[in-house]
């Protein structure tokens, strides 16, 4: 800037000085060109070795982008298999997970028409047995044969098919192929999470086969033969885990080790989780037990009621007087009644529902003390892992979770715990 500051000051102040003018201030801002890169900076040579390191990390050695081709990226992406696993250990997962998919959609598709058939039933006795109540409260107003006979044929088949929805409980085989269809979603994603982040071995393949099955005898799909008892004469919570290898798993190679590391667990940690099993286990397993007899019942009355009130109707409309046709109209009326409770209010499902949620409390139990009876902790699972996993399996945060560990705790003492374990449901 002082070159040109001086060069401006002696500038002439005539017109013929212009390409003077111009050839001095070009000289004058030159400016200096940068240094090239040079690795004897030190600066640059970190540089060169983060990008080696970059490059070989991992066991890959990487090429310049601009100079790998195609061939060279595939080999870069390609998975590696773990030591402990193997190409048909992979296999069979992946066939397992296929098997898996397909069990997804037929319970998807198989629950959909089974809740079409609750609802097209529950609409077809209700218009036969309505309409058969109109013909026989007419005939009693009007003897007709033809009412008469009529209204005798209609609580005939309303009976029979009363007596088939009550058998098989449509609603509550719709609700079973809905847990089946989330439970085969829960198991897809485990096999997934499996053969992206660990090492599938052949014990690994025997245990998803096990759950596979496990879940097929829990949620059957045929309706002759191996149908769940819909009228069991002890509510139980449903079991759709394999309770024996599972314990023989956690049992399988049991030993006391010492001075090593623990994977999370501590002694505070292993009280919390016994504090939460009883907590379960006398609050929200205990109330879906009680909520599921009562469910139960209700819907045994309603499953007798209703085809023996159609079943009166018909013998009384099939007597012809007026006191048996008047007799006929009052129970075919009441049949609806508790067909549309019944049916339409889906008793079945909430008692399948209540199975279910009973069922979901037990295996949690199951699971925090098979886990908390291992004594080498690397057969654990990491315990902090562990513990939010509970946690949102319950609703709740860590916090919540450790606070009503400590309520528990204080119930041995005389404090009673005033909530439930789990907030979702």
């Amino acid at each position: 800037m002082a070159a040109l500051q001086a060069s401006s000051l002696a500038i002439p102040s005539s017109s013929s000085s212009g390409c003077h003018l111009k050839r001095m201030i070009t000289a004058s801002i030159q400016l200096p060109r940068p240094s090239k890169f040079s690795l004897a900076d030190p600066s640059a040579a970190i540089t060169k070795k983060l990008v080696e390191e970059l490059r070989t990390r991992n066991g890959y050695a990487f090429a310049e982008p601009l100079q790998m081709d195609v061939a060279q990226k595939d080999r870069v992406l390609e998975p590696r298999l773990s030591p402990t696993s193997s190409i048909d250990t992979t296999t069979k997962l992946y066939a397992i997970l296929e098997a898996v998919e397909d069990r997804v959609e037929m319970h998807d598709n198989i629950g959909e028409q089974r809740d079409n058939w609750n609802e097209l039933l529950l609409n077809s006795v209700n218009m036969m047995t309505l309409t058969a109540t109109t013909m026989a409260a007419m005939a009693t107003a009007a003897p007709a044969p033809s009412l008469r006979i009529c209204s005798t044929l209609l609580f005939t088949a309303a009976t029979g098919m009363s007596l088939i929805m009550s058998k098989i409980q449509p609603s509550q085989l719709a609700e079973e192929q809905r847990n089946a269809s989330r439970l085969f979603k829960q198991l897809r994603s485990e096999i997934k999470s499996m053969l992206v982040l660990q090492s599938p071995t052949e014990s690994d393949v025997e245990e998803m086969i096990e759950k596979v099955l496990a879940l097929d005898r829990a949620y059957p799909l045929p309706l002759l033969g191996v149908m769940l008892e819909k009228f069991p004469s002890k509510f139980e919570p449903a079991a759709w885990w394999p309770r024996d290898s599972n314990n023989h798993r956690q049992s399988r190679g049991r030993k006391t080790v010492a001075n090593v590391e623990r994977n999370g667990w501590s002694e505070e940690l292993e009280v919390e989780m016994r504090a939460i099993v009883q907590v379960l286990k006398s609050k929200d397993k205990q109330d879906y037990l009680r909520l599921g007899n009562l469910a139960l019942k209700l819907n045994k009355m309603s499953a007798v009621s209703a085809p023996l009130l159609t079943s009166i109707a018909a013998a009384g409309s099939a007597f012809g007087c007026s006191t048996a046709m008047m007799v006929a109209a009052i129970t075919g009326a009441m049949a609806a009644i508790i067909n549309s409770f019944e049916h339409g209010g889906q008793v079945g499902m909430v008692v399948e529902m209540y199975r279910n949620c009973a069922g979901f409390f037990e295996l949690t139990e199951e699971t925090i003390e098979a886990t908390l009876e291992e004594r080498d902790y690397s057969k654990r699972e990491n315990g902090e892992m562990f513990e939010m996993k509970v946690a949102m399996k319950l609703g709740r945060s860590l916090l919540e979770l450790r606070d009503l560990a400590r309520k528990s705790m204080a119930s041995c003492i005389g404090t009673e715990v005033d909530e439930f374990g789990s907030k979702l449901f």
